[in-house]
């Protein structure tokens, strides 16, 4: 390709995106305006181009690659050049004709918008590099090109709006050389250009509103964009301000001109200054005039325009308030304010708001201004009622998402999040109106409710859930007092909520708010307790526990445990009603469907406990209610266990699910009862529970590997230690039996109960062996040594399961040193010879998990020590001696095993410590021959467990024959 015109075939080519281009000769295209972009006279090419060609994608080429050129190669290019490119893009922008060899150069301003914005961004480029040290008269040259008339004028709008958008406005982020640029140009216009500009464009509105309104609308949208910046008395004069207010008012200007005009009214309100000269400013404004302008059609480009300048102007009345103290001066901007409000809260109620303006900061400042005046003026008091009535309408549902709500799909669950979200600064504002005006605001609130009932279909459901809403949230704002008392109007709000029946209370939302509204003044039943048959009606009927839906139905659960809570005992009398209105719920989670119910029953049995389990119900009839809900439960899980057992996995998955959900019923019905009650006053109840856990524990049994079974029987364990205390330590080695073999992965469950068990027993225990009473072992002694045989076995299972972690936890450390001293005594001295295998055993494995070695560092401070020089002596010397050590019983030998181990390992750990105070102080304490001493030494170094058993036996009995009498045990 060559020549001129093969340049714009090329560009049209590389600009055409339909398939009917080869793509071999767009590959060519591209490539041939690529080198005609790196020739160094591109820019001279690119301007002949301008002035002769009437191609528009030819045009926007040569304006791209100028602004290219401009970036890159300013500072290389010579003066000739940047003098041609400026000359001849301001003759270009400035509409002047050239004329070449008798040919009229083609206008580029007569072309498409984006061509004219194109070469704005270009002019705009040279003023970034050239103004004002080098193109001083760049705004000076264009104003008097003005009266050329409305071309140049649009290009002059397009000029600032481009320099506005691509260098001063804060709307983008700038680096730090864009800011000191626009810093260096605001400067220069300032001194130099801005008030022929202001007073250009006030000419030109002048001239033109009547014959080019559009044009009119460019000029004034380029001059907002400047008010920030400028001299404010250029714009706010009798002469330019009384335009933009005659602009507004005169209903025959079109709706776009005089929006306009009110977005730089709305400039010039919200441009920033002293509090004292924002208030002059505005008091000065008169713009009460154009209130009534926001009462048109609320779709309209002007009523837009209209509520953003009537916002923005109360905003800035309301910081002046805030910010200025004398009286004067808040009296001033109060007035104002009053004013302002109606438009404002018509706005809020009819328009589309700005989004710059936000409504709930907006009335909190307005709010919280009245937190000086009690009591409220007759305008405040209408004020807040209209805010409330602003309130009541933004947080409305809208009906379109009615059934999408209801069903709770895709769309509905999107607008729930958002509504909550949306709600929460308005709840916050409510409660702050609430309670500067209390009284307004509850008269609001219970009238809304009135409506409500009364509300056409059509909008019922949704009219309903915010009068509900809106109770609900007037409910958090109360102190606990008021709450109780209920004075005034609120003692007639909460009757009204118990008593009134909604007929939208299907409606998922409508019966959820209600549920959490009556929770939230419960308080006030609680102090008025004719209104509990009312209050227990809510919950147990279809508006509750029996609504058709089941988030409704699960809600209703939750929520009536918490009311069960507070009420507690003045529940007493309605149990038998309770009960029974519970019975078909109670008998859908004992029967085996539970798998396939959607609730899983565990607020109900929770409710019923906490109600059942009170000591002011008669023991007999506790007893009957209590047995009435465990048989059929326990029934059903000997049933789903036979029926597991002879099933395939998949149809004894669902067996599984419903012990799973009977275990949770049973565990939620066991929190209602004290363990004062199962132990010390009703001991027949905890009988009761003690044997559903004994019967629970087979399930582990026929399912050991079911993890979510396990877990829930090991959280009905950790129940009944808190429900049984001691009294449930005799049924812990079968459920650990079970649990052990799978559950020792997880160390979470020992972690947070030894130190709760440990503790307990030590309170129950006594240090040192069960004495016999003077009639022999009477029940309760037989059910102390039975605890006490239980607790070891459960030490000796931490200990041989690698959690003797769980010891050294802080939780533990009161106890430490107790239970070491109680191991030691039992190692020693108890009279059953397993009992102290048991613990000589444990001694082993801590020797293991916590010594690391003669010389290492010490997990446990002391521990070595003790271990050495009180239980190597006590347990491992002296303790054999004692003549009731019997060698010929096999128990005993097994015992003696043990301790012959606990030597070796106490070598390996602590090596000469060990063997120096054992042969060194021991020995010679009971007279142990040097011979023998050193034989044992020997022995014990070497690897045969067997030999050195067999040595020590013989040494022990030989000691023994020297009559050493008997040794005290220190």
């Amino acid at each position: 390709m060559s020549g001129m015109d093969d340049l714009e075939k090329a560009i049209l080519i590389s600009f055409d995106e339909s398939a009917t281009v080869d793509s071999v000769l767009k590959s060519q295209a591209v490539a041939y305006i690529q080198q005609i972009k790196e020739t160094p006279s591109v820019c001279r090419i690119c301007v002949e181009k301008l002035y002769f060609c009437k191609l528009a994608e030819v045009q926007f080429w040569c304006l791209q690659c100028l602004h290219e050129a401009l970036l890159v190669k300013y500072p290389s290019m010579t003066p000739d050049e940047k003098s041609f490119i400026r000359k001849s893009i301001f003759s270009i922008a400035c509409y002047e004709a050239v004329d070449v060899n008798g040919n009229s150069s083609v206008k580029v301003l007569d072309g498409p918008a984006f061509i004219k914005n194109k070469l704005a961004q270009v002019v705009v480029i040279l003023i970034y590099l050239e103004y004002p040290l080098i193109w001083q008269s760049v705004f000076t040259d264009f104003l008097p090109n003005l009266s050329k008339g409305a071309v140049v004028i649009d290009m002059f709008c397009r000029v600032l709006n481009a320099l506005d958008d691509e260098l001063i406005s804060f709307d983008y982020p700038r680096s730090g050389d864009e800011v000191a640029v626009a810093g260096r140009i605001k400067d220069a216009m300032r001194a130099q250009c801005v008030p022929q500009i202001v007073k250009a464009s006030y000419d030109i509105i002048l001239m033109y509103k009547n014959s080019d309104p559009e044009l009119c609308t460019s000029v004034l949208d380029s001059m907002r964009r400047y008010i920030s910046w400028i001299d404010i008395g250029l714009i706010v004069n009798n002469a330019y301000i009384q335009l933009l207010f005659e602009l507004m008012l005169v209903d025959v200007s079109p709706d776009q001109l005089r929006g306009a005009a009110a977005i730089v009214v709305l400039a010039v309100v919200t441009k920033r200054m002293d509090p004292k000269s924002k208030l002059t400013l505005l008091q000065s404004l008169q713009i009460t005039r154009v209130f009534g302008l926001v009462m048109g059609d609320s779709d309209s480009e002007l009523v837009s325009s209209m509520a953003s300048l009537v916002t923005g102007y109360a905003s800035e009345v309301l910081e002046c308030y805030k910010h200025l103290n004398s009286e004067d001066d808040k009296g001033v901007s109060l007035e104002l304010l009053n004013e302002v409000l109606p438009s404002v809260f018509f706005v809020m109620k009819n328009c589309e708001v700005d989004a710059a303006f936000s409504i709930v900061h907006f009335l909190s400042g307005y709010v919280s201004t009245m937190k000086g005046f009690s009591p409220l003026t007759e305008t405040q008091l209408l004020h807040v009622g209209r805010i409330l009535e602003v309130i009541h309408g933004q947080i409305q549902f809208d009906p379109l998402y009615r059934s999408n709500l209801d069903v709770l799909d895709k769309i509905g669950r999107e607008e729930e999040d958002r509504m909550v979200e949306f709600r929460k600064d308005l709840f916050v504002l409510l409660r702050n109106v609430g309670r500067v005006a209390p009284d307004v605001t509850h008269i609001f609130v219970r009238n809304s409710l009135a409506s409500a009932v009364a509300s056409s279909e059509e909008r019922n459901v949704e009219e309903v859930e915010v009068a509900l809403s809106l109770s609900y949230a007037l409910g958090e704002s109360l102190s606990d007092d008021a709450a109780r008392i209920g004075s005034g109007l609120l003692g007639e709000l909460v009757p009204m909520l118990l008593l009134t029946r909604f007929p939208c209370h299907s409606n998922r939302l409508v019966a959820l708010v209600y549920l959490e509204t009556i929770t939230r003044y419960m308080k006030f039943v609680l102090d008025n307790t004719q209104y509990i048959p009312m209050a227990l009606g809510a919950f147990l009927d279809e508006r509750g526990i029996h609504h058709s839906n089941v988030n409704v139905r699960r809600r209703a659960s939750y929520l009536f445990t918490r009311v069960v809570k507070l009420l507690k005992a003045k529940l007493v009398p309605y149990i038998e009603i309770i009960l029974q209105s519970l019975q078909d719920k109670v008998a859908e989670f004992t029967r085996m469907d539970t798998a396939s119910n959607e609730e899983d029953g565990s607020h109900i049995f929770e409710a019923i406990g906490l109600l059942i389990g009170m000591e002011d119900v008669p023991l007999e009839k506790q007893s009957d209610y209590l047995s009435s809900l465990l048989s059929p439960l326990c029934q059903q899980v000997e049933l789903a266990l036979s029926n597991a057992k002879a099933q395939n996995p998949e149809e004894s998955a669902a067996q599984i699910a419903d012990i799973q959900q009977i275990i949770m019923s049973i565990n939620a019905l066991s929190k209602g009862f004290s363990e004062r009650l199962a132990t010390a006053s009703r001991p027949a109840i905890g009988l009761m529970f003690k044997q559903t856990l004994d019967f629970l524990l087979q399930i582990l049994a026929v399912f050991p590997k079911i993890e979510p079974l396990r877990c829930k029987v090991t959280s009905f364990i950790h129940r009944m230690v808190d429900t049984l205390g001691a009294s449930v330590f005799p049924y812990l080695p079968k459920a650990l039996e079970q649990l052990l073999a799978e559950m020792l992965e997880s160390g979470t469950f020992w972690r947070e109960y030894t130190p709760v068990i440990v503790n307990r027993v030590f309170n129950i225990l006594p240090r040192g062996d069960i004495q016999s009473g003077p009639g022999g072992n009477t029940e309760e002694i037989r059910e102390l040594q039975e605890l006490q045989r239980t607790f070891y076995t459960f030490l000796h299972v931490i200990a041989t399961h690698d959690l003797s972690l769980v010891f050294l936890l802080p939780k533990s450390r009161d106890y430490f040193e107790p239970m070491m001293q109680l191991l030691l005594y039992t190692s020693c001295k108890h009279k059953d010879i397993l009992v102290r295998k048991v613990c000589v055993q444990i001694f082993i494995k801590l020797i293991k998990d916590w010594c690391t070695g003669p010389y290492g560092e010490e997990k446990v401070p002391g521990f070595q020590r003790f271990i050495v020089e009180a239980f190597a002596t006590n347990c491992c010397l002296y303790s054999v001696l004692d003549k009731s050590f019997e060698f010929r019983d096999t128990n005993t030998l097994v015992l003696f095993g043990e301790i012959v181990l606990a030597q070796k390992v106490m070598h390996e750990k602590f090596g000469n410590v060990f063997l120096l105070h054992f042969v060194s102080q021991g020995f010679p304490n009971v007279h142990c021959p040097q011979d023998l001493a050193e034989q044992y030494c020997q022995i014990l170094q070497g690897n045969d467990i067997k030999v050195l058993k067999s040595f020590y036996q013989s040494l022990i009995e030989k000691l023994r024959l020297q009559e050493n009498g008997s040794l005290v045990i220190r």
